[in-house]
């Protein structure tokens, strides 16, 4: 009866929680469309199709285009048999399919505890995460290469290095940004592991350059330095280093690259001892968060780069603070300061997801988990049985090769349903069927399907 009770208690939690959900989606992020992922579609089309050039074509009524280097219009070749509705679905299995590989190394097989229960918590808990759900309704690729990075990460925790560093380079091809994994390598002394991610990233460009010789050339010598291309550097949703500067109206790159070049030796000091603990997962949650910061444009979608971040929180013992600053990230506040960004209100709300990255990046626990296994053990009764040789699964939690203690196993197998406190409060905004109908023309492209939410300006599409 106690049990039956807890089941139809838990049951209407999660029936109230799902309606929560339901209501904020439908209310504060709204519909993105699934804009990127008809920019892609289009330009395969028109590539395949049509006879045209990848980087000519355009959204019909819109200035935005591919962005991607070469190697990712050749991965999105099959898009060529599908048409725009069966691509959008493929795009969100491909999506829950990769969220679900993060989660699986993230957490290891910990979350199998929490039961269905838990299961359906964090599901709804990641459904209310801004950059995860602008993923989904972007159709954006970057759960997925989330996903390869981490299986890298995996394979380093595990002492499975053979075919480490084949995921780094993948994604490299596809995307630029992730090749700061490959300098993460070099750091840590991985220099076999950074030859190969080199050499896949290398052979993968080499081969749409075979593929799509001109789409290359154009790509390599013009678009790739086209930083117009992109957006435009002050808007609201470009949470980098870059976009705090442009909104201060800070128009000299030398500051941007002394503010760069500071971050990157914070990351490269903090990482090498993350490393030398043994703690890969907490080196390639720095790696990314870094990443967010360098970049010129970092669309608040791109944030899943932190997903890693909270979990790392999680398993050192702090579950309130990554709580919170989940939170945070679920309630759309920048787009509080999407017409002006002045005064010190708008410094620090429009920027709110930068500065979590970079207090993430200067405070993620680095360097606490040598003592938790000697701990363990000491606690340990003489008569207690040697763990298993299959408990390496669970490496990725502990950060070293072998079983974690129980006590990091459950923090970590937490991380997802105790990491995420729940939703904050944002500003509804009224929706528009059109994508492109912001009478702002600066902000023509949508961060959603209504005006006060596009992530992108009139001049360029994202990266």
């Amino acid at each position: 009866m106690t049990a039956s009770r807890t089941d139809r208690g838990r049951l209407l939690l999660l029936l109230a929680l799902a309606v929560t959900v339901t209501v904020f989606t439908a209310t504060v992020p709204l519909l993105r469309d699934w804009f990127d992922l008809r920019v892609y579609h289009g330009a395969i089309d028109h590539w395949i199709h049509h006879g045209g050039r990848i980087y000519d074509y355009r959204v019909p009524g819109t200035p935005y285009g591919f962005t991607y280097p070469p190697f990712a219009a050749v991965a999105m070749l099959p898009m060529a048999l599908l048409g725009l509705h069966t691509a959008i679905a493929v795009a969100l299995l491909l999506n829950l399919a990769a969220l679900a590989v993060v989660l699986r190394i993230l957490t290891g097989p910990a979350w199998r505890r929490y039961g269905w229960y838990g299961c359906a918590l964090g599901a709804c808990l990641l459904a209310l995460f801004e950059p995860l759900r602008d993923t989904f309704s972007f159709g954006q690729v970057n759960l997925l290469l989330l996903a390869l990075v981490l299986t890298d990460c995996m394979l380093l925790a595990t002492g499975r290095q053979r075919w480490a560093g084949v995921g780094i380079g993948l994604a490299a091809a596809i995307k630029l940004t992730p090749a700061l994994f490959i300098v993460l390598l070099l750091l840590a002394g991985r220099r076999r592991e950074a030859a190969r991610a080199t050499a896949v990233a290398a052979a993968a460009t080499a081969f749409a350059a075979c593929v799509a010789p001109d789409a290359s050339r154009y790509y390599w010598t013009d678009a790739m330095w086209d930083t117009t291309r992109v957006g435009r550097l002050d808007y609201v949703s470009n949470q980098s280093l870059q976009g705090i500067l442009a909104r201060l109206g800070v128009t000299d790159r030398a500051v941007w690259a002394a503010a760069v070049l500071l971050v990157l030796c914070v990351w490269a000091i903090r990482s090498r001892r993350a490393v030398a603990s043994g703690e890969w997962p907490t080196a390639f949650a720095l790696t990314g968060l870094t990443a967010c910061l360098v970049s010129p444009i970092t669309w608040v979608h791109h944030l899943v780069w932190l997903l890693p971040s909270f979990v790392v929180l999680v398993r050192a013992g702090h579950p309130r603070v990554a709580g919170a600053l989940y939170a945070v990230l679920c309630t759309s506040v920048v787009w509080l300061w999407f017409d002006d960004a002045s005064g010190i209100d708008g410094f620090l709300g429009s920027n709110a997801y930068t500065w979590i990255t970079l207090g993430l990046l200067l405070w993620l626990p680095v360097g606490q988990f040598r003592s938790v296994r000697p701990r363990a053990s000491r606690s340990t009764s003489t008569t207690a049985p040697t763990p298993r040789a299959t408990a390496p699964a669970n490496a990725i939690l502990s950060g070293h090769p072998g079983p974690p203690s129980p006590t990091v196993g459950a923090a970590a197998g937490s991380a997802v349903v105790g990491g995420a406190v729940g939703p904050g409060r944002g500003r509804a905004r009224s929706a528009s069927s059109d994508p492109t109908g912001s009478t702002r023309p600066a902000a023509a492209k949508p961060q959603s399907s209504s005006a006060r939410a596009s992530s992108y300006t009139a001049k360029r599409p994202p990266d």
